[in-house]
């Protein structure tokens, strides 16, 4: 991507340009698109959006006649003027409500609920995980700290469960490069075996009255904080790398 010029474009010519970019998407753009089609920061891409919200109310106020008829209801043709013989009829489409503003309608305070209960029961079966394989209360801050205890046992849900809702925004999100897509895609999914393996692991184990895990299962475990890091800083990449294109 090109440095930005020294001097910003006018108004007018990014509007210009937005307006071209709102006939090529066949819709009104989100700010993401914005900055990354026409290259202008936040403050000028909310600007744009601005000015493109007002053309459009201005087109659609234009194209109704003073004296015309009644807005027509949602799955209803209205037909303007009397239907005689040789005279033309005009049939006005109702608007369909952008799909955006549609979603933003949607509540999200269930996600809290069904958050809530998923939480406890990760967060128990990973740190009793990382209690049968190891992990357990350590000094981080030897010298400094050394009253500071922290039980590492929290990094398993902390790291796999975080990245895995990560991945999915990027996996799901609008305006993400192919590539970084993807590899969501194939992580968020990994990711979910492997929180969904290693609640069942715990869970057979305690149910087995077991205090340690079998060596492999340790081994596997001992390796998530890296991966998740190893995954986490890939992703981060990808998303910059086609950001900036």
């Amino acid at each position: 991507m090109s440095a930005p010029s020294a001097y910003p474009r006018p108004l007018a010519e990014v509007v210009a340009a937005g307006r071209a970019l709102v006939a090529e998407l066949g819709r009104t753009p989100s700010q993401r698109e914005v900055r990354k089609h026409l290259r202008v920061g936040a403050p000028r891409a909310r600007e744009v959006l601005a000015q493109l919200d007002e053309t459009a109310a201005a087109d659609l106020v234009a194209t109704v006649p003073p004296d015309g008829p009644e807005p027509a209801t949602m799955g209803q043709t209205t037909t303007v003027g009397p239907t005689c013989v040789g005279q033309t009829t005009t049939q006005v489409t109702p608007a369909v409500e952008p799909a955006e503003n549609v979603a933003r309608r949607v509540a999200s305070w269930p996600l809290v609920l069904l958050a809530l209960p998923a939480f406890v029961a990760i967060w128990s079966g990973w740190t009793g995980l990382g209690g049968m394989t190891g992990f357990g209360p350590v000094h981080p801050l030897p010298g400094i700290a050394d009253g500071f205890t922290i039980n590492s046992a929290i990094t398993l849900p902390i790291g796999v469960e975080s990245y895995a809702a990560y991945a999915l925004r990027v996996w799901l999100g609008a305006g993400t490069g192919d590539r970084a897509r993807r590899f969501a895609r194939v992580s968020a999914i990994a990711s979910l075996i492997t929180g969904a393996l290693g609640q069942v692991g715990y869970h057979l184990l305690t149910a087995a009255g077991a205090t340690r895990a079998p060596w492999p299962i340790t081994a596997l475990v001992a390796c998530l904080p890296i991966a998740t890091l190893g995954m986490g800083a890939a992703l981060a990449h990808l998303v910059r790398a086609g950001e900036s294109r």
